[in-house]
C-alpha cells in the first residue's frame, strides 16, 4: 500500500498570511530612492573624467581639429618630461608641504588654547573659523589688494606709519604670498579637527597625570599628542587633497607667473591658451589619481578614528 498526502485545506471564514518579499526585493526596495541620486552622481562626475581620459590619448589640439589622431601614451610621457609641467609639479609639491604643515602648527596652536575655559571663548571661536567660510576667490582678492598692495595695502601701510620699507609682496616673494593667503584660510579648518580630538581625549587620564606630578609640557608630549596622531594626519591628508587641486589663489593672486604656476594652473594653461586638449587631460587625469591617492589615506585614518570611537564607547 503506498501512503497518499493531501495538502491541508484552510477552514471556511480563514486567510491565509501574505507571503514576505525577499531579501533581495526588500534591498532594492531600500535602494530605490537613491538611484536618482545616483544616476546624477555619475551623469556629472564619472562622465566627464572617462571622457577626459579618452581625451588623453589622443594628440589633440582645438585649433587644428581635423589633425587630431590617437596618440597612446605620448601625452603622458610628454607630461611627465615636459620641463614647464615638471616645475609645476614641484611648485605644487613645495605648495602643499608648506601649506599643510603651517596650518597644522598654527591649527594646533589656536585649538590649545580654545581648549581652555575663558569668558568670550564661543565669540573668539566664531571669529577664528571665519577665514575659512569666505569664498576662496575672495580671500584671495582680499590678500591680493587689501593687504599686499604696494600703494595702499595694510601691510606697507603698517610699514610706513613705523617708517619701515614698502615693498611689493607679490613680486618680491610670489610663492610666499600664495602660501600666506592659503595658510590663513585652511588654519581654521585645522583647528576643528584638532580641538574635537582635544576634547574626545581621557580627562581622567589627564587629571591622574597632574596627581603624579606630571608638568603641562610632559602630559603635552606624552598624551597629548600621541592622542591627536590620527586627527593630525586626517587634517594633512584632507588639506593636501584641496591644495594639491587648488587654482584660485594662484589664478588670482599671481596668475601663475614669477614661479608660481601649480599643475592645476598649468592644465588650464595648456587647455584654454595652448589649446592642447589632449596633453592638458593626461595632465588633469595625473591630478586627479594623486587625489585619489590622497583620499584614499584620508579614507583609511577616518576608519580608524571611527573604529577607536566605537572601541571607547
Amino acid at each position: 500500500m503506498t501512503a497518499t498526502t493531501t495538502a491541508p485545506v484552510a477552514a471556511p471564514g480563514t486567510h491565509t498570511p501574505a507571503r514576505r518579499p525577499s531579501g533581495r526585493l526588500r534591498a532594492w526596495a531600500t535602494r530605490a530612492p537613491l538611484l536618482p541620486a545616483l544616476v546624477f552622481m555619475i551623469a556629472v562626475t564619472q562622465l566627464p573624467f572617462v571622457a577626459t581620459l579618452v581625451i588623453s590619448f589622443f594628440d589633440w589640439n582645438s585649433l587644428y581639429p581635423d589633425a587630431r589622431h590617437f596618440a597612446g601614451l605620448d601625452n603622458y610621457q610628454e607630461v611627465l618630461t615636459d620641463p614647464d609641467l615638471r616645475r609645476s609639479v614641484w611648485t605644487t609639491v613645495l605648495l602643499t608641504v608648506a601649506v599643510v604643515l603651517a596650518s597644522l602648527v598654527l591649527g594646533l596652536v589656536l585649538a590649545l588654547l580654545l581648549d581652555r575655559r575663558f569668558r568670550g571663548r564661543g565669540v573668539v571661536r566664531t571669529l577664528l573659523i571665519a577665514p575659512f567660510l569666505v569664498v576662496p576667490v575672495a580671500a584671495a582678492l582680499l590678500w591680493k589688494h587689501v593687504l599686499y598692495n604696494p600703494e595702499y595695502g595694510l601691510f606697507n601701510g603698517l610699514l610706513h606709519y613705523v617708517g619701515g620699507p614698502q615693498p611689493d609682496w607679490i613680486s618680491n616673494t610670489p610663492l610666499l604670498a600664495v602660501e600666506a593667503s592659503l595658510i590663513w584660510q585652511w588654519t581654521p579648518f585645522m583647528m576643528l579637527i584638532l580641538l574635537a580630538g582635544l576634547q574626545s581625549r581621557d580627562h581622567e587620564q589627564i587629571e591622574a597625570a597632574r596627581v603624579d606630578g606630571a608638568s603641562d609640557w610632559q602630559i603635552f608630549v606624552h598624551l597629548t599628542l600621541p592622542h591627536l596622531r590620527r586627527y593630525l594626519e586626517l587634517g594633512a591628508l584632507l588639506g593636501s587633497i584641496y591644495i594639491v587641486q587648488n587654482f584660485d589663489a594662484v589664478f588670482t593672486i599671481t596668475s601663475g607667473g614669477l614661479g608660481t604656476a601649480n599643475l592645476p594652473y598649468t592644465v588650464y594653461q595648456t587647455f584654454y591658451q595652448a589649446h592642447e586638449n589632449g596633453l592638458a587631460s593626461a595632465a588633469g587625469v595625473l591630478v586627479v589619481i594623486g587625489s585619489i591617492v590622497i583620499a584614499t589615506f584620508a579614507l583609511r585614518v577616518v576608519s580608524s578614528l571611527f573604529r577607536e570611537e566605537v572601541s571607547r564607547a
